[in-house]
């Protein structure tokens, strides 16, 4: 198997050479093939639906669409859903430039984790680009509150984030940190699968959801613990929640250099941080190679119960 490793760059990157994966969507049980190309420089991650005559979305905050379950993409009315485990592969093996085609609405579930995107982009090659990378580099704290939900982004060094979750039984309260400038994504998070309750199995079917997924590409839980074990990670539940908020972070269109803070969120609150920090121009400013920052103290949120995790 491959090093999990990366090449520390501050230039872009895109991959050597296109890339090809099929399977369903995990809401929509829709079969799909997915091509990922190799784009130029400054051109950012694009979606292609190339069963819509090459109808193209850029993965942009702008472009946020429906966020319970998933975090989708809409421009015009054509959708693309469950767009978060490839954007966070992307961001966390510092992939800067892809075209990325697919022939359905859903992107391929896989095997529920970003693993099988992180070991194709090292057996492809990943290319660094002439052109330098800009980071949005937080000035001052913006936070969202929902209740006892909580997300927040604060000035500081690299690119860190620290997640705190407390579920029912049996996965309960944990938390996980990860400072993705010390290269440890593919090590850490990329193989932290999708999870969900076998109890809330039947409503979510009933409302359209869950239909591509399985043992193969999910953990499913019963109160005893999950019913197609072993875990990854003791904690896989809480990295993967930190896998899917990379992916949505990646939508503000450049790399993060701050600290993310975050309790209890979720796909919506996720993409809320990110509308929020873009429109306020005050709060960020971009930058080439990050440079040490202020440190500023957070505030917290109550750790409550919540009933279930997207994709």
């Amino acid at each position: 198997m491959a090093s999990f490793s990366q090449n520390p760059t501050h230039q872009e990157q895109t991959i050597e050479s296109p890339l090809e994966f099929s399977g369903v969507g995990l809401h929509s049980g829709a079969p799909v093939t997915m091509r990922l190309l190799p784009a130029p420089a400054g051109s950012g991650i694009v979606f292609r639906r190339t069963d819509l005559d090459n109808f193209e979305i850029p993965a942009t905050g702008r472009n946020v669409a429906k966020v319970s379950y998933a975090t989708s993409l809409m421009r015009q009315g054509v959708l693309i859903s469950t767009t978060e485990h490839l954007l966070s592969a992307l961001i966390g093996m510092g992939v800067d430039n892809v075209i990325v085609e697919l022939d359905n609405l859903e992107l391929p579930i896989l095997d529920g984790s970003a693993r099988p995107y992180v070991e194709a982009f090292l057996s492809a090659g990943i290319k660094v680009q002439r052109r330098r990378r800009e980071y949005i580099r937080v000035l001052r704290p913006v936070e969202v509150h929902d209740g006892e939900k909580f997300i927040g982004v604060y000035p500081g060094d690299g690119y860190s984030i620290s997640y705190e979750i407390d579920f029912p039984e049996p996965i309960g309260h944990d938390s996980f940190s990860v400072d993705l400038e010390t290269e440890t994504y593919g090590a850490e998070i990329a193989a932290a699968r999708t999870f969900g309750y076998k109890t809330d199995e039947e409503r979510l079917r009933n409302m359209g959801l869950i239909r591509g997924a399985g043992p193969e590409n999910a953990i499913i839980l019963t109160k005893r613990g999950p019913e197609n074990g072993p875990l990854r990670f003791s904690d896989e539940y809480v990295r993967h929640k930190v896998l899917d908020l990379i992916g949505d972070l990646a939508l503000a269109g450049k790399r993060i250099q701050g600290r993310v803070v975050a309790v209890r969120a979720g796909h919506a609150m996720h993409t809320a941080l990110v509308s929020r920090l873009i429109k306020d121009r005050s709060a960020w400013e971009l930058a080439y190679a990050p440079s040490p920052a202020k440190p500023v103290t957070e505030s917290g949120g109550v750790v409550g119960t919540a009933a279930f995790v997207g994709a």
